[in-house]
């Protein structure tokens, strides 16, 4: 499901900036459609983050983040080359990997 996510990961100094977008619906589970029919929610529940295969990030979401999520976080430590992974898992079992490696700016 590469397609799902667009990154970025830079080394800027002393420390790696990853960006992360996220193709996702992201919805709540209390927007109607236009029948007014409750749409179900579909959130992403889980994401993590690692760094040459050790994790540096997990994050807990839930429904107050908007469709197509946008992350940047930095990373100590790493050098070009390194290769960050990122996955996200939603609350339908649906998941997503991606993979960069690192370099310059």
């Amino acid at each position: 499901m590469a397609d799902n996510m667009k990154m970025r990961a830079q080394l800027k100094g002393d420390y790696v900036e990853v960006k992360v977008l996220m193709s996702h619906p992201m919805e709540t589970g209390r927007r109607k459609d236009d029948f007014n029919n409750v749409l179900p929610a579909h959130f992403v529940q889980l994401l993590t983050a690692s760094l040459n295969g050790k994790q540096v990030l997990e994050s807990q979401w839930g429904t107050g983040i908007s469709k197509n999520p946008y992350l940047t976080f930095r990373l100590k430590g790493a050098k070009v080359g390194d290769i960050v992974s990122v996955t996200w898992y939603d609350n339908l079992g649906a998941t997503a990997t991606q993979e960069i490696a690192v370099t310059l700016a």
